[in-house]
């Protein structure tokens, strides 16, 4: 993809972005596929003069909009087909920014909250519905470890709607 992106002050890694893009373009055109659940669950480390993430992120909605109408008609939006061990996976490998200088959600409450989430999809605790997650609420914390609000907020959307389509 030969899309120029903006470069901020504190921005994602641009090798990592490129090699996303990269994949993206040739599962488009006919290389590896790649399914749109693999670009939401991408995670890109934020460094000094990287890509500016707001256009990162509208363009990887763009990308995953653009891989959901190639997808075959059983991989479509809106179609039951997160298994619990795909999520279980997809949870364990989720990651959060730190919230640096600014107020987090406490790390420890958003990990015991996943974990949960966890327990309840092996049967091991009471499963945890989609409204649960909708609802769920996190201390805020101002100094310590926190984690970004925003990034845990999406996260926390997409899983609401991949429980609700099981």
């Amino acid at each position: 993809m030969s899309t120029r992106l903006p470069v901020a002050l504190r921005g994602y890694d641009r090798t990592q972005v490129d090699g996303l893009l990269e994949r993206i373009s040739g599962a488009l055109n006919g290389g590896p596929p790649m399914s749109a659940d693999e670009v939401r669950t991408a995670r890109f480390d934020v460094v000094l003069r990287g890509y500016d993430r707001r256009a990162v992120d509208d363009l990887v909605r763009e990308c995953i909009r653009e891989l959901e109408t190639k997808a075959p008609i059983a991989e479509r939006p809106g179609r039951s087909r997160a298994n619990p061990a795909w999520l279980i996976n997809w949870i364990q490998n989720a990651r959060f920014a730190g919230s640096g200088m600014r107020p987090g959600y406490d790390v420890r409450d958003v990990d015991a909250f996943l974990d949960r989430v966890i327990s309840g999809l092996r049967g091991a605790a009471p499963p945890v519905s989609a409204r649960d997650v909708r609802e769920s609420v996190f201390r805020v914390v101002r100094l310590g470890p926190g984690y970004d609000e925003q990034e845990v907020d999406r996260f926390l959307t997409q899983l609401a709607g991949a429980l609700e389509g099981r």
